[in-house]
């Protein structure tokens, strides 16, 4: 039964909404306790990955941030991702503005092609992209590894763009045609201003989608490309050290700063759109 806004509850809905409250509080303290675990870690003055902490200390920041390797790696996962972020965004948006505004047949064929990077499991795809760049001599290269992350990171723009898209009136751009302006001049002036919001986000994605990525990195990857997710593997394997933990709270914190990010434009795409839900609803 459909109540009024002042209308008062029943004990039945009352029951029913602190049990989702309860389940979503229980969920996102599983999905939470794991970090809530790294970050003490990265702050003990030990050598051990061990509770209690034996006492507060910054030395394991100090050794990320001096040690040569990590800071390789660091720079490493920013020139991929950095580039990876362009290449995918620029693709990424052109492919959501054409399929949204095109009608053909096969369509939803070519958004699906478009969209398997998501779908197909990353070492399935890491072993494609080794095949494909071994006889190209891609393979441990920053090019081939860029190319890569590229194609991870592009589906990620396309459903963002693709979804502000549906709350964009396109009349705007017909009227700017029939003005005069040709289609990079409509695009420039009209479409992207209105959709950046949603173009930002998606530039997000990818280079969150590039900062994180380590499996095809362990296929595609050469020494000299080693990036902080592929150093953290490696160190969890050959030598634990609590300097992990600390490239591990960084990441967290980075991936924190993200996410903001991400609901800020949500919430500025929402007023520009002014439909409830934004980017992502």
């Amino acid at each position: 039964m459909t109540h009024g806004p002042h209308h008062p509850r029943t004990l039945e809905e009352k029951l029913w909404t602190a049990a989702l409250w309860v389940s979503a509080v229980l969920v996102f303290a599983f999905l939470v306790a794991p970090l809530i675990a790294i970050v003490p870690l990265s702050f003990n003055d030990g050598q051990f990955l061990t509770y209690p902490l034996s006492g507060f200390s910054l030395r394991w920041y100090g050794e990320f941030f001096t040690d040569p390797d990590w800071m390789r790696a660091l720079k490493n996962s920013l020139i991929v991702g950095v580039f990876s972020t362009i290449l995918s965004t620029t693709l990424g948006t052109l492919a959501a503005v054409g399929l949204t505004r095109a009608r053909f047949k096969g369509k939803s064929v070519v958004l699906g092609i478009l969209l398997s990077p998501m779908i197909v499991p990353l070492v399935i795809t890491g072993v494609g992209f080794y095949l494909f760049f071994a006889p190209l001599g891609l393979t441990a290269t920053y090019t081939g590894l860029v190319l890569a992350h590229t194609a991870l990171a592009a589906p990620f723009v396309v459903i963002t763009v693709s979804a502000t898209l549906q709350g964009f009136d396109m009349n705007l751009a017909r009227a700017a045609a029939s003005l005069g302006a040709g289609p990079l001049r409509v695009f420039g002036s009209v479409i992207l201003p209105l959709i950046a919001p949603g173009v930002a986000s998606g530039a997000l994605f990818a280079f969150a989608t590039s900062f994180d990525e380590v499996v095809v990195v362990l296929l595609v990857a050469g020494p000299e490309q080693r990036t902080l997710p592929r150093e953290m593997f490696s160190g969890i394997r050959e030598n634990i050290s609590p300097t992990i933990m600390a490239a591990a709270t960084l990441l967290i914190a980075f991936s924190t700063i993200l996410l903001v990010t991400l609901e800020l434009l949500r919430r500025r795409n929402e007023r520009l759109t002014g439909r409830r839900g934004g980017t992502f609803g």
